[in-house]
């Protein structure tokens, strides 16, 4: 992975870089509009659903890009997906985490700001670090773990007086958007693990992984629909409420995941953690202005050691345990640097 990162050129890391940091704020933005502005309201749920089905989709046409011909496509279809019912039934695991957290967004972002919603929603940043620590046996440098409580006291300051949207008229529970942002920090974390530590374990193609993720995702997220708004759907439809701005964001939350792991593999933690920090700032301006969001200096303060410390976390470690040997010079070298 460091040779690739190597032979990329820097505009090529500026554009994933860009890419990231749009696909991210603009995301929680129109998100946000699409359950604050509309007068019909679509059903979450099946949204969920419909970015699975996408997901699946291009992960398949990537797939078959990378197999070379549509025979070794089927093949690895058959080998790795339908000839495989342990690894679907692995693979379901984090499909149910993700489905509970992709709801979670669409309950938090109807109650939350997408500035407020963006800061706090960096609590993922803790809440995979202890993950990783626990699961995957790593330990983390004193630097991240500062970081960490930089971050948990920059969100605690945007909560103490949340920022308030003038624009928005629609009735909103903060308390609930709170929580449904603490249950989807929570599945991001350990998801977000547990699929690093099932891609670990053997040689299968990240992308035949993602198929086995996104179908469990379709039944995970199909139940769903049948459970919360069974009833609804049966009488209004399944695209009830659809509009060209939902299916923009749903278009958004499909590339967004699959382009996080080409941002992963050609761009380093420090570019991702200025990608998450111009996340918070693009959303921010887009809510004073599209919302009215009013600003306060408890909400500046916090967000601003939010993206600092997203900035120390993504530092790479250095080995300190070792003394590096000091540079010798021959008396006539010292001679001529005099």
């Amino acid at each position: 992975m460091s040779a690739a990162r190597e032979n990329v050129s820097l505009p090529f890391k500026l554009y994933c870089l860009t890419v990231m940091t749009l696909v991210v704020a603009t995301y929680t933005v129109a998100l946000r509009y699409t359950r604050t502005v509309q007068t019909e309201l679509y059903f979450s749920t099946t949204a969920v659903c419909i970015t699975e089905v996408i997901k699946l989709f291009l992960s398949v046409g990537i797939l078959a890009q990378e197999s070379g011909s549509l025979s070794r496509l089927i093949a690895s279809l058959k080998e790795n997906v339908f000839g495989s019912p342990k690894e679907l039934l692995k693979l379901s695991v984090p499909s149910l985490v993700y489905a509970l957290q992709n709801n979670m967004a669409f309950v938090a972002l109807s109650n939350l700001d997408a500035a407020v919603y963006q800061v706090t929603y960096q609590l993922k940043i803790p809440c995979t670090a202890l993950c990783t620590v626990l699961m995957l046996k790593r330990s983390l440098s004193k630097l991240q773990w500062f970081s960490v409580f930089m971050l948990c006291g920059g969100v605690t300051l945007v909560q103490w007086e949340p920022a308030q949207a003038t624009k928005v008229q629609v009735e909103q529970n903060p308390w609930l958007g709170f929580g449904a942002i603490a249950v989807a920090v929570l599945c991001s974390g350990f998801a977000g693990v547990y699929f690093e530590k099932v891609l670990k374990s053997s040689d299968i193609s990240l992308w035949v992984r993602n198929i086995q993720m996104y179908l469990s995702g379709i039944a995970v997220t199909l139940f769903g629909v049948y459970v919360s708004d069974g009833a609804q759907v049966l009488e209004k439809g399944f695209f009830y409420g659809y509009t060209h701005y939902v299916w923009f964001v749903i278009l958004l939350a499909s590339v967004g995941g699959l382009y996080t792991s080409v941002v992963v593999k050609y761009t380093d933690n420090i570019m991702k953690g200025f990608s998450a920090a111009a996340a918070i700032v693009l959303s921010t301006v887009a809510s004073v202005i599209l919302f009215g969001l009013q600003l306060t200096t408890t909400f500046l303060v916090g967000a601003t050691l939010v993206c600092i410390s997203i900035y120390f976390y993504g530092f790479p470690r250095q080995d300190t345990t070792r003394i590096q040997p000091a540079e010798t010079k021959s008396p006539k070298e010292r001679l001529d640097s005099v």
